[in-house]
């Protein structure tokens, strides 16, 4: 009896003694998750509905297309795991205009971008007489589209529709009249709903493929890659270095394919530079591994 209490007492102390030290161990392991921001360029979602071309426009030819790519753009920049480009030509709503658009603008290391388009929307007003009091009720509905295209590929790799609706109620007394306009913040309403509906599917498919950046230059011992602290890249911060793979055609598509890369180093981030998320870069040294000199080989990930 007394030896099967000596073991219990044994056991507990070693069971307390590996949680003592593990459990700081597991914080700073989560503690240090790296949490590296992707780069996504939205453009002016286009109005496919037939108010078009009449009362939702403004100066631009487009107040309802605006505000949907307003709301979404807000929407995912409030999770703080993107950073976002907005391109805001009216002119341009064909996503491979837009591609070059960007490349001639020098955006570069964009992952995604996003088109889209208000496919539906309407308003409607009823009213219901009751024996003291009438209610008037004012709806707007919208439906809103969205394609995700790999700027690497050129490829559309997601889309998803949502859909929302709004209501605003009024009330009356017996023998007052009543009149109102129409509720303009039920379309902001309506809207942020419909794309509610589908930005968690949006933001889990953005953040599923690998973080890149791109090695620019070289400074001395230092390598300049693209991105900074805005971006989620911190002093001591030890990425990985990969040669790109080869570029092949696929004869079923059409379409030209990369394969995946090759692990070739480890760089360590010493500092960062820049005036804001868009423009940083971050100096970096070679920990492993031998780099050439045509740099637009290489291309920098977290894993």
């Amino acid at each position: 009896m007394l030896n099967k209490l000596i073991n219990l007492i044994i056991l507990f102390t070693l069971s307390f003694l590996f949680l003592a030290f593990s459990l700081p161990s597991l914080t700073q392991d989560l503690s240090s998750e790296l949490n590296l921001k992707r780069k996504v360029a939205i453009s002016r979602f286009s109005n496919e509905t037939q108010s078009g071309m009449t009362f939702l426009v403004d100066d631009s030819g487009d107040r309802l297309g605006k505000q949907a790519s307003d709301i979404l753009s807000s929407r995912l920049t409030s999770t703080g795991k993107f950073i976002m480009f907005e391109r805001v030509d009216k002119d341009e709503v064909d996503a491979e205009q837009i591609l070059l658009g960007m490349k001639d603008d020098g955006i570069i290391g964009v992952d995604y971008l996003i088109v889209g388009s208000v496919s539906e929307f309407g308003r409607s007003t009823d009213s219901e007489s009751k024996v003291f009091k009438r209610t008037f009720n004012q709806r707007a509905f919208a439906k809103v589209n969205v394609r995700l295209i790999d700027v690497d590929s050129g490829r559309i790799v997601f889309s998803q529709e949502g859909a929302g609706e709004a209501v605003s109620t009024t009330e009356s007394k017996p023998f007052r009249a009543q009149s109102a306009g129409f509720d303009q913040s039920l379309t902001d309403k309506a809207i942020s709903q419909a794309i509610s509906s589908m930005v968690s599917k949006l933001v889990e498919k953005l953040t599923n493929k690998p973080w890149k950046s791109f090695i620019l230059d070289k400074d001395g011992n230092d390598y300049i890659i693209a991105g900074g602290s805005g971006q989620g890249i911190e002093p001591g911060m030890e990425l990985f270095v990969f040669s790109k793979g080869k570029k092949i055609k696929n004869p079923q598509t059409g379409g030209f394919m990369e394969l995946p890369g090759k692990k070739i180093g480890t760089i360590k981030v010493n500092y960062s530079y820049g005036e804001d998320d868009f423009s940083e870069i971050s100096f970096a040294s070679l920990t492993t591994g031998e780099l050439g000199d045509d740099y637009d080989q290489y291309y920098i990930s977290d894993k």
